[in-house]
């Protein structure tokens, strides 16, 4: 039975920020290259997901610089580097960033955690989190989302992308490898609540309904939202 707290999340095991920050890296670590290969051509077969970072691509204002958190193997990064964005990618892995560069020779990458940005405040013209906020508990979604805030410009956008739903999905051994995590599935009005409450101004929201020939068992939702300038 699926136990719920007081924000409607779906509760999972408690763990501090090390502990899901090392997990989490040595995940990924584990799996770069066969994630890699498996999503070779993701955004090939995702029109509206592409049609989500065009919309992104067309908010964000001036050659200012946008960040790419949890890039991965940098496949999102690129797609905004060819929409004309001055676009650079962040991450826990290294392996995931050592595929991302190179793959991506004229781009930038570095290693570092979403919750903790070496970027100067209101410095960025743009960010997303696609995909990458799934493993950040919710606990610690304020702190994400502040830090989001931070580092943003005023008037600049934010996009994040996640499953939505209650039903998380604990991956074990993937690909043959010895690691494990748990993939947090988040209802959509819950997260644009701890946006408003960040901060933010929502634009969007936008929710697809899972694809079965991408192998898809839950929605996926989109939220747009920008800094009040």
């Amino acid at each position: 039975m699926t136990v719920f707290d007081d924000t409607g999340f779906a509760k999972v095991p408690a763990m501090t920020e090390a502990d899901f920050l090392t997990t989490t890296r040595t995940f990924y670590d584990a799996i770069a290259e066969d994630y890699a290969d498996l999503f070779q051509e993701e955004l090939a077969n995702r029109p509206l997901e592409r049609a989500v970072l065009g919309v992104f691509a067309e908010l964000v204002k001036g050659d200012g610089p946008v960040a790419d958190l949890g890039c991965g193997p940098g496949r999102t990064t690129a797609r905004l580097a060819a929409l004309g964005l001055n676009v650079f990618g962040l991450d826990l892995s290294e392996s995931m960033l050592a595929i991302a560069r190179r793959e991506n020779p004229g781009l930038r990458f570095e290693q570092g955690s979403m919750l903790e940005l070496d970027v100067p405040d209101g410095s960025l013209a743009g960010a997303l989190s696609f995909y990458s906020s799934i493993h950040t508990p919710v606990d610690q979604l304020p702190a994400l989302f502040a830090e989001f805030h931070r580092v943003l410009a005023p008037g600049a956008p934010l996009l994040v992308a996640f499953q939505a739903g209650d039903q998380h999905r604990h991956h074990d051994r993937p690909f043959g490898h010895p690691v494990s995590l748990t993939f947090q599935r988040r209802r959509p009005e819950h997260i644009a609540d701890l946006l408003t409450a960040a901060g933010f101004a929502l634009f969007s929201r936008t929710v697809r309904e899972p694809d079965p020939a991408l192998d898809e068992t839950s929605p996926q939702a989109f939220l747009i939202a920008r800094k009040p300038a």
